[in-house]
């Protein structure tokens, strides 16, 4: 409903304003949700390290130490990169792109049965999910809250 004055107009962009800086705060705390699973993982992968080289050659991937250094440089250095909002549109599209090759030879869950294949369906739908968080902040960026902005 307009008055005539212009209100309808001014309320308008007041509630844009809200919205904008509501959507900045938004876009930090997506990102830290978002960066702290790889910040995690990475760090109990550093801490582990000769479990994760193991469980890598029991995969049957060549060269498992080296995946292993990878695996802890990616998720610990992108998520941070992530949480910070440092180069965040990089290290977002980087950790959906490790996400990929994880899914895939860690929850193949169309080759098992019974409660396995179901728990690593949920992991792969879940890694999925997070790879759809990845693209947009890869899209559109890390928002104002950040070190650099994209």
């Amino acid at each position: 409903m307009t008055t005539g004055n212009g209100s309808t107009e001014r309320l308008d962009q007041l509630a844009g304003e809200a919205m904008k800086n509501q959507s900045d705060a938004l876009a930090l705390v997506g990102r830290i949700l978002l960066g702290s699973i790889f910040v995690l993982s990475g760090f109990q992968k550093l801490m582990g390290f000769s479990g994760v080289a193991a469980g890598i050659a029991g995969k049957g991937l060549p060269m498992p130490e080296v995946l292993a250094v990878l695996t802890v440089i990616i998720e610990l250095g992108a998520g941070l990169l992530l949480v910070v909002g440092w180069k965040a549109r990089w290290a977002a599209f980087l950790l959906f792109l490790f996400v990929i090759p994880v899914s895939l030879v860690y929850h193949n869950f169309w080759t098992m049965e019974g409660a396995q294949a179901a728990m690593n369906k949920i992991q792969f739908l879940k890694n999925v999910s997070i790879m759809g968080g990845m693209l947009v902040v890869t899209a559109f960026g890390p928002g104002r809250y950040s070190v650099d902005k994209g």
